[in-house]
């Protein structure tokens, strides 16, 4: 068993998607994806070839050794939110563009400065779309939230409905923008919790003192902890008084004044003098150990409701896109007077408005957001 981090893993469906194909592999005996901390827990004795199907199913996500937390936020994170905002600011501006000078532009020789300023402003904005869609049709998988989007808009193009193909794609990019936003802003609470895991513990022997990590400290041991140190385990002090920092801890701002005989706890970072405490818990038995687990488990176990959705919206799509297709080509043929112009517009808008991304995302993402919150 080892644990890998996932950079790029920037969806909860997508880790939903990860681990759901990856469990299928014969040479995978168990496997285990964290959203939360961008981690994968897994047993198998191929992992090159883990690797290589992880890029067919999600191209961005990169397998690294390690599970560090600092791996929780992306570096380019905020570069990357720079550049969506960018396109989007670029995309609106070309769309109020082509309304403003709708006229003007329609005017023109065979549409084409129409065409230009929206064709131009929909690549922008729906780039990533649409290549996502183009990858995931390759390899077979036509119902998802890319597919749906692309079609859809290119369905407006051809009914020359151009002004909203082009706003359909920018609400879309600008709600996964709040996405990316929400993420990064649960991700960091998660950091913030994790770095309170102490890295070493001063243990006493004899005379001499070593530097140890928690986990090899037992009951009754005796540890020294120097100003500026963290809390490695809980314990009781026998010698040294101090004051203690347990904002980690308690949210308390102000530092606690402890003596002989009081209780500190792991997590807890000493201000100012020297002090020695005899352990009274075990590592995997402390405060912050304790309190990691938690919210490593809450963000690694599937809740009942994300469950139901992820099954929900495999056989939910299909549907609405054959229905969608009903709805185009049936009332034309059926009844007398209708057209097919109207009948594929009202397609497109139930294409649209069903897009199932609403459903496989914030359910995920709202118990992520509330793992999140909790860890602040």
């Amino acid at each position: 068993m080892k644990k890998y981090k996932l950079k790029n893993l920037d969806c909860a469906s997508c880790a939903s998607k990860i681990e759901d194909n990856l469990i299928k592999l014969e040479e995978v005996k168990f496997i285990t994806v964290n959203f939360a901390n961008s981690t994968m827990t897994i047993d198998t004795d191929n992992i090159e070839r883990v690797k290589a199907r992880i890029k067919e199913i999600e191209s961005e996500v990169e397998v690294e050794d390690g599970d560090d937390a600092k791996a929780l936020v992306s570096k380019g994170e905020l570069a990357e939110n720079k550049r969506t905002i960018i396109k989007a600011v670029v995309g609106l501006a070309l769309l109020l563009i082509g309304l403003v000078f709708e006229k003007r532009l329609h005017n023109t020789p065979y549409e084409i400065a129409e065409y230009a300023v929206y064709v131009t402003a929909y690549l922008i904005v729906g780039w990533k779309v649409i290549t996502s869609a183009v990858r995931n049709i390759i390899k077979g998988q036509f119902f998802d939230e890319q597919f749906l989007m692309t079609i859809a808009t290119l369905g407006a193009f051809v009914i020359h409905q151009m002004p909203e193909a082009v706003a359909v794609m920018l609400f879309y990019v600008t709600g996964e923008l709040f996405q990316d936003i929400a993420i990064g802003r649960s991700r960091k609470s998660i950091k913030s919790l994790l770095e309170i895991k102490p890295d070493y513990a001063n243990l006493k022997a004899g005379t001499e003192i070593i530097k140890v990590s928690p986990e090899e400290v037992k009951i009754g041991d005796t540890i020294i902890i120097k100003a500026g140190e963290k809390v490695p385990l809980d314990g009781t002090i026998i010698e040294g008084k101090s004051f203690v920092d347990t904002a980690a801890l308690t949210g308390e701002s102000v530092p606690r004044s402890v003596k002989e005989n009081d209780e500190v706890m792991a997590g807890m970072i000493n201000q100012s003098g020297v002090i020695t405490i005899k352990v009274n818990k075990l590592f995997g038995q402390s405060s912050v150990s304790r309190i990691l687990e938690l919210v490593e488990n809450a963000t690694s176990q599937k809740a009942e409701t994300e469950k139901f959705i992820t099954t929900f919206a495999r056989y939910y799509t299909p549907i609405v896109v054959i229905g969608a297709l009903f709805l185009a080509i049936l009332p034309p043929l059926l009844f007398s007077g209708q057209t097919f112009n109207d009948w594929i517009y009202r397609a497109l808008v139930v294409l649209v408005i069903s897009c199932p991304c609403a459903l496989v995302i914030s359910i995920p993402l709202g118990y992520f957001g509330g793992v999140g919150l909790a860890s602040r």
